[in-house]
């Protein structure tokens, strides 16, 4: 597969999990694990197909930090995108545990999230969707 087919793979699934993290968000009883998970997957894809649009590795990590320093490692300005670590906790840890701090403005968090796929996509030519606008009667989910 080229990268350029691995980015629109990636950038495709990070759409997937950005909607599923939406509809989980309109839920009755929000479950901030899943919603979390499904943010913290979209931040990853949406970080690997950058990398890999810029002819970098792609590390086989999680950590949502390293692949923000390996952009800026390689050059990339990921400044307007430094709030999303905080999703890290949710790529292993709340798998196997319940997530009980305080309660995240998933609103927030969803719409920084947008953006970053949205300006993945800008910089790949890789447009796979366009999202609306998270619209929420609940700010805080909990």
């Amino acid at each position: 597969m080229s990268g350029h087919e691995q980015a629109r793979m990636l950038l495709l699934l990070a759409r997937k999990d950005l909607r599923v993290s939406r509809i989980l968000a309109e839920a009755p009883e929000p479950e901030s694990e899943a919603i979390g998970f499904h943010l913290q997957r979209a931040t990853e894809e949406s970080l690997k197909a950058w990398l890999i649009h810029r002819d970098e590795i792609s590390p086989k990590v999680h950590d949502l930090s390293l692949l923000l320093s390996a952009l800026e490692d390689a050059g990339e300005d990921v400044s307007p995108f430094l709030s999303v670590v905080a999703l890290n906790p949710f790529a292993v840890q709340f798998r196997y545990a319940l997530y009980e701090d305080e309660p995240f403005v998933w609103v927030e968090i969803q719409e920084q999230v947008n953006r970053l796929v949205a300006h993945v996509e800008a910089l790949t030519a890789l447009f796979v969707g366009e999202e609306k606008p998270c619209v929420r009667k609940q700010e805080v989910l909990e």
